[in-house]
């Protein structure tokens, strides 16, 4: 059976949230990357990183801890997320686009404070909670024909920050939806390594509104690294047309969620 071509009536940015546990992996999500640019379409893209994190703790004898899908981040830990999420990770991920043919921008969200956080809970140390995205470094990206890759790393503007420093780690789910409202972004989707969102049941939910999710995150049937995920397609869903919760294992993932194919569960 054809392919019907990639739709080319995108005006508007597309935010694509890269999840770590897919990189490296046999999906086609750089290639789609530049195809889409070829084909004109503005795409932004957010990459966590949480597997090479927390194996670069564990070779310094550190434990990761979560909470409700956040990671604790003493001092110690923020090195390490600085270090892999903004040199390691996202050099190679520009890397690999680049050699593809591609044209794309590593950044992050420290530069040009991008992304202005404060301490989200002192109990989960130092982890951003955004109040503010500048979008002219994206919007200065996005003019010159890159694709922004963006690691999500914050800075503390607060004079009263600690002698370790004033950077704040990011989940990724979470910068990505800040980003997406505030570029207006067209659509965003969330690249993971599972199915989608699940019922009680078990069973694939292909369409989930706003008032169910949050019914089901109150139940426990959402939960962990899911909850940023629904949240953060809530509120790229002030500004945006679509929302998806994708398996970006599957070969053209990116370019089946914008020729409308089926791939995961569909927010709003």
């Amino acid at each position: 059976m054809s392919r019907k071509p990639v739709n080319l009536n995108i005006n508007r940015p597309i935010v694509i949230k890269i999840g770590g546990s897919i990189l490296g992996s046999t999906d086609t999500t750089l290639q789609d990357l530049v195809k889409l640019q070829e084909a004109g379409i503005p795409t932004v893209v957010v990459h966590g990183g949480g597997q090479v994190i927390s194996k670069w703790m564990a070779n310094q004898g550190l434990e990761p801890t979560f909470v409700n899908g956040l990671r604790v981040t003493d001092a110690a830990s923020m090195e390490i997320v600085t270090a892999v999420l903004c040199g390691l990770v996202n050099k190679n991920l520009v890397s690999s686009l680049q050699s593809m043919g591609g044209r794309a921008w590593g950044m992050s969200g420290v530069d040009g404070s991008m992304i202005q956080a404060n301490i989200l809970d002192k109990d989960l140390g130092y982890v951003g909670d955004i109040i503010r995205v500048n979008p002219h470094p994206i919007y200065q990206a996005l003019e010159a024909n890159y694709i922004p890759v963006i690691a999500p790393v914050a800075i503390n503007p607060s004079d009263s920050i600690s002698a370790e420093g004033n950077l704040l780690n990011l989940n990724g789910d979470t910068a990505a939806g800040e980003i997406a409202k505030a570029i207006s972004a067209e659509s965003i989707i969330f690249l993971t390594d599972v199915e989608g969102i699940r019922d009680s049941d078990g069973t694939l939910i292909d369409h989930l509104t706003i008032p169910i999710g949050e019914s089901l995150i109150e139940a426990g049937t959402i939960a962990g690294g899911m909850i940023p995920k629904f949240q953060a397609s809530k509120l790229a869903m002030e500004t945006a047309n679509r929302a998806q919760i994708a398996d970006g294992r599957k070969e053209r993932a990116l370019i089946d969620f914008i020729d409308g194919v089926p791939n995961g569960t569909r927010i709003g």
